[in-house]
Formats: C-alpha cells, sequence, structure tokens
C-alpha cells in the first residue's frame, strides 16, 4: 500500500523580489506553498479542488465536458478524467468546444468547457458570448497562471506581453453573468459554488479561472463527498403576481380574437409546460417566434405556425396581426426577428410576459412575477375562446407540394426538405444552421417528442457543427439531423472528427450552393462566393480509416432518396455525411423576402442632426 501523501506545509514569507530578468528569487522559494514530496495524484479520492470542482459537474447533470488540453489546466483535466461520472471530450479547437458546450446545455440544462488561459479563453469567447444571447447556462472553465503569479510584474507565455495579464478576465465580464479567479484556495469553494449557482440561477454563462497549481491540493473546505448541491427557488411576489393576472384577465377578456405567442425565453423561464397548461384552458390559437421554435409542441391543435412578420409559416401571420390583443410569452425583438423591424404590431394590443416581468400595452408594468407562475395563474382565469383559431382553420390552405422532378433533374431545395420533413419523428432532433436553413427548417412540421435548436439571436455562421457534436452527445438516444451551408461547415468543419471519435451517428446535409447564400440575399458582392471543397473526400479523410462514418454526394432526387435510405437504414449507426449539390441562386422564397427587408434596415441612412 502506498504511503499516504503529506499535507502541505504552509510558508506565510513571501517569495523575495527578482535579483535578474527571468530569474528565480535568490532564496530559493518559488511558492508560499512547499511540498514534501509530489501534490496530491490526480486519482486519489482526496478533497481536492478538482476534485469538488468535478463532482459539481456531476451534481448538477453535466456528464460530459468539452476541452482543449493546454498547459495550464493539464493537471485540472487528470482531475475531471479521474471522476467516474465525467467523460471528458477533447475537441479540435475552442471555439468548436464552446460551441459543443452551447448544444450540450440546450439538450440538458447546462454544459461545461475548459481551455487554458488567454489563447484558450479568448478563442473560446465568441462561443461564449453565443451562448449569453441565447440564454444558456455554460460553465467556461480556464486553466490560470500559477497562483505565485498574480501581483508579481511578471510577464507570463499565453499572454500579451504585459505584466497585467487579466485581459482575458476584462473580455468575459461582458459575456458571462459572473467570473471567479480562484487563485486562493481559501475562498476556492465559495467561488465555484457561487459561480455555478448563478449560472444556473441566471441562465447564462460564466466564467472560472483556476490557477494551475491548485486542482490536485486538498483543503478542509472541501469534503470528501460535496454537500449535494441545490439552489433556493425564485419565488414571485404574490401581490404583485395577483394584481398582474387580474390586469391581464381584464385585458384578454375583453378582447374579441385573443392570441399567444411564445418566445425564446420560455426555455430560461422553465416555463414551457406552463405555456402549454395555458393555451390549453384558454383555447387561443398560438404560434411561436422563430426562436422559439421546437420549445412548444407542435402537434398542438391551436398551434397555428411560426410567427416572423412577412416571412412567418402559411396564414399565421395574418391572425396575428389583425388580433385585437396579444400575448408575448417570452419575446425577443430584434431586427432578425422583426423582419428588419416591419412586423404590423401595436404596443396597445400586447401583454409582454419575461421571465420576471409583465407589461401590460402602454400601462403598469409589474416585477417580480415570474412567467411560470403568471401563465399557470392566468390560466386559470382566463374565459375560454377559440376564436382567433376558428379563424385560422377557416382561410388555411394546405401547403402545396414541390412540382415533381423529372428524371435525374438538378436537386431543388425544396425537394431536400420535403424528404427531411419525412424522416422527422420523436427520436430525432434538428438543428438549423445560420442561412437559409433557418427559413427551411422553420416550415418543418415537428412531429411529438421531436426537437429543434438553431441560434438565432447571435447568428453566428458555423455554429451548428459544435452544437450538434455538444447536442448528440448529450442525447445519445436521439438522432440529430443537420443542416449545415458550405460557407458555415468551412469555419468549423475539423469537429466532425470528434464525432467520429465518440461513435455517434448524426445525419449532416451539406448543403453545397457555392457561397454565403444568406450573405448574398443581404448585399451581394465577390467576398460572398467561396472556394469549393470536394467535401465528402474531406470527411473521408478526416475518418482515415477509424471510426464508424459514411458519406455521400447527391445531385439529383433518385441520389437523394437511396442516400436518406442508406443513411436511416444500413449505415443506421454510423455518423451519416451527405453532401447536397443545388444551385447557387436556388433559396426559400423567406429569405428573399427577409434579406431584402433587412437589407433596408441595414442600410437606413444617418438621422438627420
Amino acid at each position: 500500500m502506498d504511503a499516504p501523501t503529506p499535507a502541505p506545509s504552509f510558508h506565510s514569507s513571501k517569495p523575495a523580489p527578482f535579483n535578474d530578468v527571468g530569474a528565480l528569487p535568490s532564496n530559493g522559494i518559488v511558492s508560499t506553498i512547499q511540498f514534501q514530496s509530489s501534490a496530491v495524484p490526480f486519482n486519489s479520492a482526496e478533497p481536492t479542488l478538482g476534485r469538488h470542482l468535478a463532482r459539481r459537474l456531476v451534481q448538477i447533470g453535466v456528464s460530459d465536458v468539452f476541452s482543449v488540453p493546454g498547459d495550464f489546466n493539464l493537471t485540472l483535466l487528470d482531475h475531471l478524467i479521474a471522476e467516474p461520472g465525467l467523460n471528458l471530450i477533447g475537441c479540435c479547437n475552442e471555439l468548436n468546444a464552446g460551441y459543443a458546450a452551447d448544444g450540450y446545455a440546450r439538450a440538458r440544462g447546462v454544459g461545461a468547457c475548459v481551455v487554458t488561459f488567454t489563447v484558450g479563453g479568448l478563442s473560446i469567447l465568441n462561443a461564449i458570448a453565443g451562448a449569453y444571447s441565447e440564454n444558456l447556462p455554460v460553465i467556461c472553465i480556464v486553466g490560470g497562471p500559477n497562483s505565485n503569479d498574480y501581483g508579481t510584474n511578471r510577464i507570463l507565455h499565453h499572454t500579451i506581453g504585459l505584466p497585467d495579464f487579466s485581459q482575458e478576465l476584462h473580455c468575459f465580464r461582458s459575456v458571462t453573468c459572473y467570473q471567479a479567479v480562484v487563485n486562493d484556495l481559501e475562498d476556492a469553494h465559495e467561488l465555484i459554488d457561487r459561480a455555478i449557482s448563478t449560472a444556473l440561477k441566471e441562465s447564462k454563462p460564466v466564467y472560472i479561472s483556476i490557477s494551475c497549481n491548485l486542482p490536485a491540493i486538498p483543503h478542509p473546505t472541501f469534503s470528501r463527498e460535496p454537500v449535494p448541491f441545490s439552489l433556493s427557488p425564485k419565488l414571485s411576489n404574490q401581490m404583485g403576481l395577483e394584481t398582474a393576472v387580474e390586469a391581464a384577465v381584464e385585458f384578454l377578456n375583453k378582447a374579441v380574437k385573443p392570441v399567444i405567442v411564445g418566445g425564446p425565453k420560455l426555455r430560461a423561464a422553465k416555463a414551457r409546460d406552463a405555456f402549454v397548461q395555458l393555451a390549453d384552458a384558454c383555447g387561443y390559437a398560438f404560434a411561436v417566434m422563430p426562436s422559439a421554435k421546437g420549445l412548444v409542441p407542435e402537434d398542438h391543435p391551436h398551434f397555428i405556425g411560426t410567427y416572423w412578420g412577412a416571412v412567418s409559416t402559411a396564414f399565421c401571420a395574418e391572425i396575428v396581426e389583425s388580433a385585437d390583443a396579444y400575448l408575448f410569452v417570452g419575446p425577443i425583438f430584434n431586427d432578425y426577428s422583426s423582419v428588419g423591424y416591419s412586423l404590423l404590431l401595436k404596443k396597445e394590443k400586447a401583454i409582454i410576459v419575461q421571465p420576471d416581468r409583465v407589461v401590460i400595452g402602454n400601462g403598469p408594468t409589474f416585477g417580480c412575477v415570474l412567467m411560470k407562475d403568471f401563465l399557470i395563474a392566468l390560466g386559470k382565469r382566463l374565459m375560454p375562446n377559440r376564436t382567433a383559431y376558428e379563424n385560422y382553420h377557416r382561410i388555411y390552405v394546405p401547403d402545396g407540394h414541390p412540382l415533381k422532378s423529372e428524371p435525374n433533374e438538378a436537386l431543388r431545395v425544396n425537394v431536400l426538405f420535403q424528404h427531411i420533413q419525412k424522416m422527422l419523428s420523436a427520436e430525432t432532433a434538428i438543428i438549423a444552421e445560420t442561412g437559409d436553413s433557418w427559413f427551411n427548417c422553420q416550415k418543418l412540421r415537428l412531429p411529438k417528442g421531436c426537437r429543434y435548436e438553431f441560434q438565432m439571436q447571435y447568428g453566428s455562421i458555423g455554429w451548428s457543427v459544435g452544437a450538434t457534436l455538444g447536442y448528440a452527445q448529450a442525447v445519445p438516444n436521439m438522432r440529430v439531423i443537420a443542416c449545415i451551408g458550405d460557407g458555415s461547415f468551412q469555419m468549423t468543419a475539423q469537429d466532425v472528427s470528434t464525432m467520429i471519435r465518440c461513435g455517434q451517428k448524426s445525419i449532416i446535409f451539406l448543403i453545397n450552393n457555392g457561397g454565403y447564400t444568406i450573405e448574398v440575399e443581404i448585399h451581394d458582392g465577390p467576398y460572398n462566393v467561396i472556394k469549393n471543397w470536394n467535401y465528402t473526400a474531406l470527411v473521408e479523410a478526416i475518418q482515415n480509416g477509424e471510426g464508424n462514418c459514411w458519406s455521400t454526394k447527391v445531385r439529383c432526387e433518385e441520389e437523394l432518396i437511396e442516400a436518406i435510405k442508406n443513411a436511416t437504414e444500413a449505415k443506421k449507426d454510423c455518423l451519416c455525411f451527405i453532401e447536397v449539390i443545388v444551385h447557387k441562386d436556388d433559396t426559400s422564397k423567406e429569405l428573399l423576402e427577409w434579406g431584402s427587408r433587412v437589407s433596408a434596415a441595414n442600410s437606413r441612412p444617418p438621422n438627420p442632426r
């Protein structure tokens, strides 16, 4: 049996100042924490900082952590690997690790990623900003400098070469709701727990930097088995809730044809079930904003589609915009979701319900009222009103089918999505990349249990590759179907490698139309044309004879049907990559309309002074 590792001895003396540039202090002291032998081994059950963090991640529901190793985080990674409940997934780059944590958080409710200091932190920053904009709790952990280097005037590698190496922290302050710099064991427990709890409470990313010399050190604050993590629930102000409900009931019950529209903040507010309860109780026609697609069931009898102004699904905008009262639950109105600020809505007709606030028309605002509580209480008080849904039912005409393809005719995008629609079931999830896939996927009717994700607020092209990796890892019993444009794929293609290594079985439709089509419809130019790749050959090179992956290229409907048959039958346990060759001008009519309106909004002249 190995001898126990001696406890560290603590020295109160501070390091002596440098005598020479780049030299150790003359008295030989490098750290205020000295060990008689090596630190606690990473596979020890000792209550170390690294083990505490690993256990906390497991307790909040994280079983996979996406990482890129670097010298500042290696010891921490040892401890994460040693945790039986955690699976460490190495990604090809930090940006994709962040996107993967984003996708994982969408499926599991929380995600985590680990990178190294500054070079890793600033690389992952864009993905964390996207998670912030989409209200996703992502725990972003960075291996930081040795604790003794803080406040010393030393210049460190992986920094911009200044004695002040706080640039990474400053950058993360804008895109996270809490930042913890752990460079002292005394408050490490408190900082880590506060960061994690804040992420879960606020449904936003947090930043945790952990000095590279601390993960292996035991400390009395880290119990051998951490106390189970729990959060105090948020509560509504009861009087405010009752008053808000009373005002909303009066507002809505006098309306002739009210409607409900669900928004993306339903997820952060954990109010999806409450939304459905309200829809069941009141009988109103209800729609979703585009960024809320997949958050509420589309097989509900009163669901009328996606409300997206001029590019809404058929007959939806007519019902919403002609209503005399609309209840928007968790909306985000930006230039994209409003189609260049062109929605035909009137504020005085609207009730806006945010996660902790209710605004009624031009009138009163009620704070400290939780969305979930408000919707449940409102459903008990509203009079049923099916007028708007009956109007929708009267005017609705079922969608037509794409023109039948001639034999070996070049494949059209609308034919592609007609076949993708047939693939959907309770065992599938759709990931839609920024671009024309936004609009084509919005028209897909999701069967019960089918999931759907896209990144509308941030709209970072390339997001879907990492998000597909993370989402598929989070829900291994579902088959993820990703619709990705060629321009977006070129941004982040490397982590198809990680999907293969993890044994994932997603289906990727790579839509090859020769460029950035969404940008073309906003403002065309030669910069929107990209170098064509042999995408299937690239994936085969990435596979390199290892792992379970199948790829093919299709140019007509007959080849597409055969490819889908293969992907869903003989290759159902493989990662399937289907490159779809389409014409560069083959776009949805919705993108053409949306692009022209967004272009007009972007090109508004300066206001006169």
